[in-house]
């Protein structure tokens, strides 16, 4: 058979995704259909012999998490919140650092090794052994911190109202000047959760082909308009793969993930701890429709 260019990589785009199709169907839709009828039932643990006995009850349990609960709605916005704030600057973090040591300096693989090195700490073994190894600390560093710490704040005499009046004579709203406190609390978040985006940027930048750039040094662009009319139409799409990574990345730590995970295995409550789960998951799928949608339209495909 004679295929078209369009049709052989389509063949090669499936064939890529074929490992996750097979496991999603072998060992993850049985999951969300037992998920499912949970949600929609009454669930009693009979035994280790007997298994799981459900008996359906309709949307009791979906009524009773946003009217009987006394924090699920609580702590489904609080997640969705932070992930509207969290994700932005992540993105923008990602690039920024991306963009930085994609740049020739001496020692430049290191550099790199230490920005996705949060990613290799936070695995939970090593965090673990992390967790160990500072509790069976005695002397040291450890009783010097406090007294490091008070000598620090007292020679670094900063005042943040200071710099909060200065935004505020600036003009600026009230609505941004509150979300640049929020960055600034979360800015050791943003880098531990930006390994893996700076990776696939740097891999990005690192793909434009270099004649780019010089066709467009020797018409005399500039490197703003270089950025804007080169860089970043180019890496455009590892930026929706990106936001992608992040907002799924930032439910799976998210406090409505945990009160699903203590409703079921700490109360026993199998029912309402699956519809914490299922709302917190489409409330993720829509999420990430709304942005392929907003983003799917902006994004430059190179053909």
């Amino acid at each position: 058979m004679k295929l078209t260019l369009a049709r052989k990589k389509s063949i090669v785009g499936l064939i890529f995704v074929m490992p996750f199709l097979i496991g999603f169907t072998f060992f993850i839709a049985y999951g969300i259909i037992t998920t499912v009828r949970m949600s929609f039932s009454d669930v009693i643990v009979a035994g280790a012999t007997s298994g799981v006995e459900m008996s359906w009850n309709n949307f009791v349990n979906y009524i009773n998490a946003f009217t009987v609960h006394p924090t699920f709605p609580e702590v489904l916005g609080t997640s969705i919140l932070n992930m509207i704030i969290d994700v932005p600057l992540i993105i923008f973090f990602s690039l920024f650092m991306a963009l930085l040591i994609n740049q020739k300096f001496r020692g430049r693989t290191i550099v790199r090794a230490i920005f996705f090195m949060p990613v290799i700490l936070g695995a939970p073994a090593i965090a673990n052994a992390l967790l160990a190894a500072r509790a069976m600390m005695v002397g040291g560093v450890s009783p010097a911190s406090p007294e490091v710490m008070a000598s620090l704040g007292s020679n670094l005499n900063v005042d943040v109202n200071y710099y909060l009046y200065m935004l505020s004579d600036l003009a600026i709203p009230e609505t941004l000047i509150g979300y640049i406190v929020d960055a600034v609390h979360r800015i050791n978040n943003i880098i531990i959760a930006s390994g893996v985006q700076i990776v696939i940027f740097l891999a990005a930048l690192q793909s434009i082909p270099p004649t780019v750039y010089e066709a467009a040094k020797i018409e005399g662009a500039t490197p703003y308009e270089t950025f804007w009319l080169i860089t970043f139409p180019m890496v455009s799409p590892l930026i929706l793969t990106n936001v992608v990574y992040t907002i799924i990345d930032s439910f799976t730590t998210s406090p409505v993930v945990t009160l699903s995970y203590s409703t079921i295995f700490s109360d026993y409550n199998y029912g309402l701890g699956s519809v914490f789960s299922l709302i917190s998951s489409l409330a993720v799928c829509l999420i990430l429709v709304i942005v392929a949608l907003i983003l799917g339209k902006r994004t430059f495909y190179q053909t």
